[in-house]
């Protein structure tokens, strides 16, 4: 069953700029298990995702060129596509003519975004096409559960790309939810959870090692050792990754501890952050990730990251299955079919990734990030709360 939703069409009001026919992005339903309507604080009747399709006035099939250019169009009207997904968190665009990463390329960057630079990063994600890499190469059987990308890290995207290449006969759904809703519900409900993590923030732990520490991670190298030269002896090595780590810019709230055979960094962070414009709490943080994805993922050996309260005190195991409940009860499952291409606001969004049958192969889901022209804005007003964009270098 479909979830009925107010129409509308986005398209460029001047479309004679256009030298090829104008696409209008069409809103459409989607199953309620993929759509639903959002609850405070989004007002009231808006959805995640938006689900949008081309369609010209023609009723010629789109090419990607006009889509393109369209976007671009949409863009220059005031961030037209940026406010909308500031409203709803998520789009999904369907039916546009993507085949393969570097189409998928061009159609993320005519947002207009800045490419976003993973800095320390604890996946593998080699390269396919300008600033595309698969979403996640973790084998099948793993769960990734609900969270914001990056929340373990002082330096995250505010929009993320992702694009069905290969999609699974059975699971591999991506999961949407909302952090703004997420935040609302949980301080109704927990509410001593939230003044307390609002007080406190996070301490988050995080291993890097020589080796991948599991199937689908990252090395140290891959994490901070791209000036790193073949050569280099470990004194040299060591030096080029701390100058890495100090682009975070977080001074004394990150700080990071030599191993034997890699290094464990700790970040104080805030959980609770504020959305660009409204001034919105968002609760960013993978907080229900790390908890459900331990329950699922035993074998996996995935528990590189460890998070506590900024004090150095265990999250009451109560209020990490709490947030997991209201997640399951706030998210949508999204179906994948081939050729989607879903986008996320990061700061008020959340995704992840269902378990699939079949063959690892079955399922192939890219991933583009990018930066906004803002970062979040902070709860309070401590010196550790306040989100800052990382150095260049």
């Amino acid at each position: 069953m479909a979830t009925t939703l107010k129409r509308v069409t986005i398209q460029p009001s001047e479309p004679d700029r256009l030298t090829s026919p104008l696409v209008i992005f069409e809103q459409f339903d989607l199953p309620s298990s993929n759509q639903r309507i959002l609850g405070a604080p989004h007002q009231e009747g808006t959805t995640i995702p938006l689900a949008l399709r081309p369609s010209t006035l023609d009723d010629a099939v789109p090419d990607l060129d006009t889509a393109i250019e369209t976007v671009k169009s949409l863009q220059a009207q005031g961030n037209i596509l940026t406010k909308k997904l500031a409203l709803h968190g998520a789009l999904l665009f369907r039916g546009l003519p993507i085949h393969n990463a570097d189409e998928f390329s061009r159609f993320a960057h005519a947002f207009g975004y800045k490419p976003h630079e993973i800095i320390g990063i604890v996946v593998d994600r080699p390269l396919l096409a300008p600033n595309v890499a698969p979403a996640n190469e973790s084998p099948k059987e793993v769960l990734i559960y609900n969270h914001n990308e990056s929340p373990q890290v002082p330096h995250a995207p505010e929009y993320i790309f992702f694009y069905g290449h290969k999609v699974a006969a059975k699971g591999g759904e991506t999961p949407i939810s909302s952090s703004l809703e997420l935040f609302h519900r949980a301080q109704q409900e927990i509410p001593e959870f939230i003044d307390e993590l609002a007080e406190k923030g996070i301490l988050s732990r995080v291993t890097y090692k020589v080796d991948k520490q599991y199937a689908g991670g990252s090395t140290l190298k891959q994490a901070f050792g791209k000036e790193i030269q073949d050569g280099d002896d470990e004194a040299t090595k060591r030096a080029k990754i701390e100058a890495q780590i100090a682009r975070y810019g977080r001074g004394k709230y990150t700080t990071w501890e030599w191993t034997d055979d890699g290094v464990v960094l700790t970040h104080k962070l805030p959980a609770i952050r504020s959305q660009p414009g409204t001034g919105l709490p968002t609760l960013f943080t993978g907080l229900a990730a790390y908890y459900k994805n331990a329950q699922v993922n035993v074998a996996a050996g995935r528990n590189i990251t460890q998070q506590l309260f900024g004090d150095g005190t265990p999250i009451p195991e109560k209020y990490l299955a709490r947030l997991a409940e209201i997640t399951d009860e706030i998210r949508v499952l999204h179906k994948w079919q081939r050729g989607d291409v879903l986008v996320y606001d990061n700061i008020i969004a959340q995704h992840g990734r269902e378990p699939w049958e079949g063959e690892q192969s079955d399922r192939v889901v890219m991933a583009s990030l990018f930066d906004g022209d803002q970062v979040p804005g902070a709860y309070i007003s401590e010196d550790w709360a306040q989100v800052v964009q990382a150095f260049e270098g």
